[in-house]
């Protein structure tokens, strides 16, 4: 069995054989999905017995801390042989079908797709060299929902349903000499049982419709979205593919229309239970903001329809303004288990739930950032605004002013997860801060353009007031911002010396109270805040924060190894940017972190887009503008990124001595310290020692 580039390398990845150890695995890889809708990658021509799953997105069974996504019926009965070496699997990245094969005696060939064009529906087509003798397609339920299922005109359904929602499937198919076209409508509704006669209509459509266009227009569908969001890397094959097949899973699972729930790993497996973290708002809603802005909007939409449960939750708390859960599922309370068993079989408390809470800052960066990008006006002065407000509201009533006019955050859980609770967090003061300054500022500009906002000026000044003395843990002398409150006087133990390879579970290695005591951290958290906000961090502080944290960081978390190679490529450390860099884009090709099986990591993925675009491409919103400020490593040729923004497609293409910036319309980009606006059309800089000049 090897897993291998296609034939054409830069799109396709191939699977030979059959390898029960890790088919699990493979079946995440080559998922399919589109508009929320997830089913498995498990081969349908052979091993009927593999394991299969069909997920909505958002559509949860259960309560509290056991609320997991619901499963529903599977399409079955396709199987026709039982092969392992001849048996061929190949993803198709540019067109989204994947292709299946059986070579010998009797060949036998399978493509299967879910619509980018038409959510919900999902097509296979089978060819057999002589005359078809394969069974019929069927439904199963492999869920523990209640099941129900019927007949119509020749169309089968199956409905399962959950504690509140729940998932119908309708399937059909036509036969024409040794072709079998099998069509199958899958809905989804997290809060009502689904009607078989939607399904049933939307299958009759596609049936109608015909393969070969369901075809034609999803494929159409996902050019278009390449065209959108494709990155070129030249001088890196195997980075170039792997890129690509994290562009393509991350535009795959979400959907523009209503809310979209990202769970950590999308819609490709049921790890974390489908539980939406603090990693979608972050790592894939940039991404989407930047190609398809309304997924973005969808994903904000999951987090404002359950801004009510945000308010109760800060209430329960005695706090005012929205406290937004660590984990979230269909209610928008907290559903973060208790306990759980580590790798040692131990059971652990776990507190993330009660004191990991720079999740209600990130849902306020996210609601910005997706704004910075699209210039979604409607949206900055409506829900946006509310949610800059509600989430201030919470940090105003969640620090404490010392009597010497510190003001200080006790008790809290940072991205570094090994050390809890911790006083003084410097990601979770210094993010709150920014939370703060940006609700003001925002107040005050809406009340400029017209718009009447419940935040009156004397709540305003007090946020500017509570962010100017937040503590953030910076030392002016060494330029070095200390983690949260007594980093610096625990063990100084360097993890790079004791484990040179990493990622690596430190607590694992060293034992979680060792860890606990020393200067050892999961994952990039100082770092983290000169990514995400780096107006808010010290001038020149990023080069000595990163080689004070780079080497105390085991990289724990997949999350990590990207924030870093974007900062060291800010520093032009190209060696171990791009090492950093690999990391990120193996996690689950090489499955890195033994997790694969459960679902592939959709924020990771969106790790990697960052790390190129914000990291190497240098191109990020700002102020209004397009910020283009590139670093290219030597052993690449060109670096190309596409973008949207403010609704206007964007080229931004890199080579050793030129930057090109093609636009659809007019733009103002910022490239050094100059700001320009790159009209219609190609503009050229060449490479000087003052920076870039303008060349056409």
């Amino acid at each position: 069995m090897t897993l291998a580039p296609g034939p054409e390398s830069a799109w396709e990845i191939t699977l030979v054989g059959y390898d029960d150890e890790h088919q699990r695995v493979h079946n995440a890889l080559f998922a399919l999905a589109a508009g929320g809708l997830g089913t498995s990658g498990g081969p349908l021509l052979v091993r009927a017995t593999a394991d299969r799953w069909i997920v909505c997105a958002g559509v949860y069974d259960g309560d509290g801390p056991e609320t997991r996504l619901l499963t529903g019926p599977v399409l079955t009965g396709l199987a026709v042989a039982d092969a392992d070496e001849c048996f061929h699997r190949r993803l198709d990245l540019r067109a989204g079908v994947l292709h299946e094969r059986i070579d010998g005696t009797r060949p036998t060939e399978m493509l299967r797709f879910v619509s980018l064009a038409r959510p919900g529906i999902v097509a296979v087509r089978t060819a057999f060299p002589d005359a078809v003798n394969r069974g019929t397609a069927q439904l199963s339920a492999v869920a523990d929902g209640k099941v129900d299922e019927g007949e119509t005109e020749g169309a089968v359904w199956m409905r399962v349903t959950g504690s509140e929602g729940g998932i119908v499937a309708a399937v059909c198919e036509t036969r024409r000499e040794n072709v079998v076209d099998d069509f199958a409508a899958v809905v989804g509704d997290s809060h009502a049982r689904p009607e078989p006669d939607t399904a049933l209509t939307m299958l009759s459509d596609a049936a109608r419709a015909g393969f070969d266009v369901l075809r034609d227009e999803h494929e159409h569908a996902w050019s278009a979205r390449w065209e959108a969001a494709n990155v070129v890397i030249d001088g890196d094959d195997h980075l170039q593919l792997a890129t690509r097949f994290a562009l393509f899973h991350l535009m795959a699972s979400t959907a523009d229309i209503g809310e979209a729930a990202v769970g950590a790993r999308g819609v490709s497996g049921t790890g974390y239970r489908g539980h939406v973290f603090w990693d979608a708002d972050t790592f894939v809603l940039p991404f989407l903001a930047a190609t398809h802005p309304a997924s973005a909007r969808a994903m904000l939409e999951y987090r404002l329809r359950r801004l009510p449960t945000a308010v109760e939750a800060a209430r329960d708390l005695r706090r005012a303004g929205a406290r937004f859960p660590w984990e979230s599922a269909r209610s928008g309370r907290d559903v973060t288990p208790h306990a759980a068993r580590d790798r040692t079989g131990r059971l652990v408390p776990i507190r993330t739930g009660q004191l990991e809470e720079h999740v209600v800052a990130q849902v306020a960066w996210a609601a910005c950032h997706y704004v910075d990008w699209t210039g979604d006006a409607t949206f900055a002065d409506g829900p946006g605004l509310t949610l800059l407000v509600e989430t201030a509201r919470y940090w105003a009533s969640r620090v404490r002013t010392e009597g010497d006019g510190s003001v200080h955050i006790y008790g809290v859980i940072g991205p570094d997860e090994y050390h809890e609770p911790v006083d003084d967090s410097a990601f979770t003061n210094v993010i709150a801060r920014w939370n703060l300054r940006h609700a003001a500022d925002a107040v005050d500009a809406a009340e400029r353009r017209g718009v009447a906002v419940a935040a009156e000026p004397s709540e305003r000044h007090r946020w500017r007031a509570i962010a100017e003395g937040l503590v953030d843990g910076f030392d002016p002398a060494t330029g070095i911002y200390e983690e949260f409150a007594g980093f610096h006087a625990l063990e100084p133990l360097i993890i790079a010396d004791v484990a040179p390879r990493r990622p690596i579970a430190a607590d694992l290695l060293l034992g979680a109270d060792r860890v606990a005591n020393a200067q050892v951290i999961k994952q990039a958290d100082v770092l983290m805040m000169h990514h995400l906000i780096p107006d808010e961090v010290a001038p020149g502080s990023l080069a000595p924060n990163l080689r004070h944290y780079e080497p105390r960081t085991a990289h724990g978390s997949s999350l990590s190894p990207a924030v870093h190679a974007a900062l060291l490529a800010r520093t032009r450390d190209y060696a171990r940017a791009l090492h950093a860099l690999h990391i990120t884009s193996r996690v689950d090709l090489d499955d890195m972190t033994g997790t694969t099986a459960e679902g592939l990591h959709v924020g990771t993925m969106g790790g990697l887009w960052q790390a190129l675009v914000y990291g190497f491409a240098g191109v990020r919103p700002r102020a209004g503008r397009l910020r283009v400020d590139p670093r290219l490593p030597p052993d690449w040729g060109a670096l190309e990124v596409n973008v949207q923004y403010r609704g206007v497609p964007v080229v931004v293409r890199l080579t050793h001595d030129q930057l090109s910036v093609r636009a659809a319309a007019p733009v103002d980009v910022e490239i050094g310290d100059a700001t320009l606006t790159v009209g219609r059309g190609t503009s050229d800089f060449r490479a000087a020692e003052s920076g870039w000049e303008l060349v056409s």
